[in-house]
């Protein structure tokens, strides 16, 4: 084949178990000459034809293939269509030094593509997203600390050292290096002459180090007979889907460590999806004190030299062990044998930009496809899955109470309607008392609010008129710490006015209502004494910095933690024995069909935080709607009470999970074009009346322009059963869309702005 990739034929560690049928790497191979089609990651729509190169090539390897003046990356999909004239048709260029990609991973792609209606190119690119995968292996120039740090050195210089810091002693390249500095290259040249940095040769895409699956895990109680459970689905090497739902505190990572042990034992890969980068610090940490090594990365914080080698490693069946985010779903697994969604129910699982998929389905499907376990962990499930358990299609396992001697955390309610508190104030007096007594003990406390900024709203005294964002239908946010007002959906900054930009009174705008930022204000004027730390993604230059100071407060680093909703994912406080909500009501507002199960899970989650340690835990509930069933219902803690009500209200409502949805999603720089195409979309629903599917708007979207482009919304409804996806393709194609026209279909949408 002449790719001389090293993934073939690479020994499996382990070997215990049946064996399941594995997929050919290489389906069918083409001589030089022959007709191929090869898939690109350019917007065209198709498979373009090819000649073979000399030396010939297989399904799946990776080409790079010319496309007018251009040479493009690509992957043999198939035999060639013969459609075109051969005498123009062109050889590929090369094959490239990469273990093609499996059958398996292109079905899942396709599969993918069909259910989100997303051109296949794309699903495409989501596998193609590493650096310099048409290079050969080599050594490379890297950089990383040194010798002794000299205390005078330039900003610049200053900025290299902390970049090289930040990177965790990792070896980085000059280009990474100077795109987290901001420098040059001459900065860092001149660092190495001082002897503070230190430039070698290092092999490229080094294998991970092995990991000892014999390590003794400290099961107990439920969490042995949970644990033996997963092992056994793994050993069966077929697909199937799991809950594990457990208590906060329970364990559950411990419980699926042990299935991912046990796939290692056996030779296979692993993968372990986090909702979020920052909760990566304490878990690796597990992993490695459990298994010897840390596993490989891949999310948006490592380096782009790192993606390179975890794209390779796995590939070649090199990285036994793969924790990331929702896009790692799409890395060549040689031998995929367990995949684990932690929090399952979180939110961040939704990519609501470019291709529009949930990543706790896409693993679901990615399991189905390739025939492994998957593994759904989390205290509150969504909905979706609950129901999936509840109709016999998914497995249960209960962790129902916390590791050790830790007990969950008592929870009560603080009617703010009787509080009393003065302008520009948000903590109870009572809330205020708990937070002063654990400050005393030496323990931590958590004040939650899900705002980011200082203020929500900046509006002029003088005439009530709100400063809104120049180019979207939002207000902009005030962030005091930036010393600037930001829009949360475009990302546009300025400052803030010192005159009213409508009736250019000065002196008249003010901040209305409270964000994590004067939250923290707040609190350093009721606690003087105590160290504050504020969790917010805003506040953060990178992930990294975010993963140092989850890990500084974890270690005792803060006595009052002031966090959005980032700080409800998982992290593990051993100090924190209280947790302060300050607006329970906030999600309950609007119409969002999940806004109770949302409110639910978020609360609960939060409150989870407190008294995972020795100590028992407390969390109080600011709301002025205590009798609201939501609120009830987290204070009583019958989870599956609350499941049945929320299940039944869908039900009758015919909405997911128990009826379909799609958002089709129109903008355009013209409302009046937007709104016109929307309509005659509408009025065109012939393919949807036919499966029973409804058509709602077109309506403006709740935020209805967004970087300067007016946003219009249309909702269909549809049964369970109904084949959506043929019946969306067919209405849509109907109407040529006009080029400065943008479409999205949003199949299962997460949210409705």
């Amino acid at each position: 084949m002449g790719c001389g990739c090293s993934g073939r034929g690479l020994p499996q560690r382990g070997g215990g178990g049946k064996k399941k049928k594995a997929v050919a790497v290489s389906d069918r191979t083409y001589a030089a000459g022959e007709l191929v089609g090869v898939l690109t990651t350019e917007p065209l729509g198709r498979v373009l034809d090819y000649k073979a190169p000399e030396g010939g090539c297989g399904d799946g390897d990776f080409v790079e293939v010319p496309l007018g003046p251009r040479r493009v990356l690509g992957v043999v999909w198939g035999k060639g269509r013969g459609d075109w004239d051969p005498s123009k048709v062109r050889p590929v260029g090369r094959v490239l030094d990469a273990a093609p990609m499996r059958a398996e991973l292109r079905t899942f792609l396709t599969r993918a593509a069909d259910y989100t209606l997303t051109p296949l190119p794309q699903m495409l690119r989501l596998a193609t997203r590493a650096p310099g995968l048409g290079e050969s292996p080599m050594s490379r120039r890297v950089y990383r600390l040194g010798g002794a740090v000299p205390n005078q050195l330039t900003e610049a210089r200053h900025r290299v050292v902390e970049a090289l810091r930040a990177f965790g002693g990792a070896p980085v390249t000059i280009g990474e290096l100077t795109d987290e500095a901001g420098c040059g290259a001459s900065v860092v040249k001149g660092l190495v002459k001082l002897g503070v940095v230190v430039e070698e040769d290092a092999p490229r895409d080094l294998p991970f180090a092995l990991l000892d699956p014999a390590g003794a895990a400290n099961l107990a109680g439920d969490q042995v007979a949970a644990g033996d459970a997963l092992v056994a689905a793994v050993n069966a090497e077929e697909y199937s889907t799991t809950l594990l739902k457990g208590v906060t505190g329970s364990g559950k990572t411990e419980v699926y460590l042990e299935a991912v042990a046990e796939c290692i034992r056996l030779g296979r890969q692993a993968l372990v999806l986090l909702p979020e980068i920052a909760l990566t610090a304490e878990f690796l940490k597990r992993v490695e004190a459990r298994f010897g090594a840390r596993p490989a990365e891949w999310h948006s914080g490592v380096t782009q030299t790192e993606r390179r080698r975890v794209w390779r490693m796995v590939a070649d069946g090199r990285a036994e062990f793969v924790v990331g985010a929702r896009s790692a779903l799409f890395l060549p697994f040689q031998r995929l044998g367990l995949v684990v969604v932690d929090e399952e129910h979180d939110t961040s699982y939704k990519q609501e930009e470019g291709v529009l998929y949930n990543a706790r389905d896409m693993a679901v499907l990615r399991a189905s496809v390739v025939g492994c376990p998957v593994v759904l962990a989390s205290a509150t499930p969504s909905l979706e899955t609950w129901a999936n358990v509840e109709a016999g299609k998914y497995g249960r396992l209960d962790l129902s109470a916390r590791y050790g001697v830790a007990q969950m955390p008592t929870m009560g309610v603080i009617d703010m309607r009787e509080a009393n508190l003065p302008a520009n104030s948000w903590i109870s007096a009572k809330l205020a008392a708990e937070i002063a007594a654990r400050t005393l003990r030496g323990e931590q406390s958590l004040i939650f609010l899900n705002r980011r900024g200082y203020a929500p709203v900046t509006l002029c005294r003088a005439c009530g008129a709100q400063v809104g964002c120049d180019h979207c239908d939002a207000r902009m946010v005030e962030h005091r710490f930036l010393k600037r007002l930001q829009c949360h959906q475009c990302g546009a900054t300025k400052p803030v006015p010192e005159a009213c930009p409508t009736c250019k009174v000065e002196g008249k705008m003010a901040a209305v209502g409270p964000g994590v930022e004067r939250m923290a204000e707040e609190v350093q004027a009721r606690f003087p004494d105590a160290r504050v730390a504020v969790l917010s993604s805003d506040l953060f230059g990178s992930a990294r910095e975010l993963k140092a100071q989850i890990e500084t407060i974890a270690a005792g680093g803060a006595d009052i933690i002031i966090g959005t909703q980032i700080v409800a994912k998982g992290h593990n406080f051993p100090l924190l024995t209280l947790v302060g909500v300050i607006d329970a009501d906030l999600g309950l507002q609007g119409s969002d069909l999940r806004a109770a199960e949302r409110t639910f899970q978020l609360m609960r989650q939060v409150a989870g935080r407190a008294g995972r340690a020795e100590k028992r835990g407390a969390a109080w509930l600011q709301t002025h709607q205590p009798e609201h069933p939501v609120i009830r219902a987290i204070l009583g803690g019958d989870e599956e009470a609350f499941w049945r009500a929320e299940a039944a209200e869908r039900r009758a409502a015919g909405v997911p999970p128990y009826g379909r949805m799609a958002g089709i999603i129109l903008s355009g720089p013209d409302v009046q074009q937007v709104f016109e195409f929307g309509a005659e979309l509408a009025r065109r629903d012939g393919p949807l009346r036919r499966i029973g599917a409804q058509v709602f708007g077109p309506a403006p979207a709740p935020i209805s322009r967004v970087r300067g482009r007016h946003r219009v919304r249309l909702l269909v409804k549809a049964g369970k059963l109904v084949p959506l996806q043929a019946a969306l393709a067919e209405w849509v194609a109907q109407l040529r869309l006009p080029a400065n026209l943008r479409l999205a279909i949003d199949i299962d949408p997460q949210s409705f702005l």
